[in-house]
């Protein structure tokens, strides 16, 4: 009867022996750009990240590692104004770019001879500066009146967050993976103004992320 149940539960999860040896290293990262536009133009958002990592697996199926890279956000809103003959044009910039530290431990579960769960607890820290850039353009007639300003604070921003994944090995060195999701935590602290907190909740296809991990085989 036991070896009965045991076959079924390896037929209903997927169970298997295969496991990711002690020792083993891999190289991942992630590289992204997205762009934003309102229907009218008006507001345009732009974001790109790079992040190389590193894990190494202390025990079987356990690895710890560290990912170092770099992210920038760039909102673009512009207005225009007219009155009598006198058209305004505003333009703010804000630009937040960041370094990016990014500790973690990540478990696996086995599911096939090449298909794994894995479960991530990560601290990013992120180390950047928000810069705010406004431009007005005044036209009146034959006349241009042009006025520019600039800001610049620094901050930093320290988080938990908690990942759900999906690893599969095409072969011995190469795997795709995927998250789903994010469960987490962050501290948002500027230079000179009060620090805010974020929590972040949410299993959604907008939190998918892909990668591509070579793994150095034992």
């Amino acid at each position: 009867m036991k070896k009965i149940l045991l076959a079924g539960a390896v037929a209903l999860f997927g169970l298997s022996n295969a496991q990711i040896a002690k020792g083993t290293t891999y190289l991942s990262g992630s590289v992204g750009y997205s762009q934003e536009e309102s229907n009218n133009g008006n507001l345009k958002k732009e974001n790109f990240n790079v992040l190389p990592t590193v894990g190494y697996f202390v025990n079987t199926n356990l690895a710890v590692g560290l990912g170092i890279g770099y992210q920038t956000e760039k909102n673009t809103t512009t207005t225009t104004a007219t009155l009598g003959n006198t058209t305004v044009v505003n333009e703010s910039i804000v630009k937040t770019p960041a370094f990016v530290v990014a500790p973690f431990v990540r478990k696996y579960w086995t599911l096939s001879d090449k298909l794994y769960f894995f479960g991530q607890l990560a601290v990013p820290m992120q180390f950047g500066k928000t810069e705010t850039e406004t431009n007005s353009v005044a036209t009146s007639g034959n006349t241009v009146v042009t006025n520019s300003t600039s800001t610049e604070a620094k901050y930093t921003k320290i988080g938990v967050t908690v990942k759900p994944g999906l690893d599969y090995f095409l072969n011995k060195n190469w795997s795709i993976e995927a998250t789903i999701g994010e469960f987490g935590y962050s501290n948002y602290k500027p230079k000179d103004g009060d620090a805010t907190n974020n929590y972040n909740f949410g299993l959604n296809l907008s939190s998918v992320t892909f990668g591509v991990k070579y793994v150095f085989a034992k």
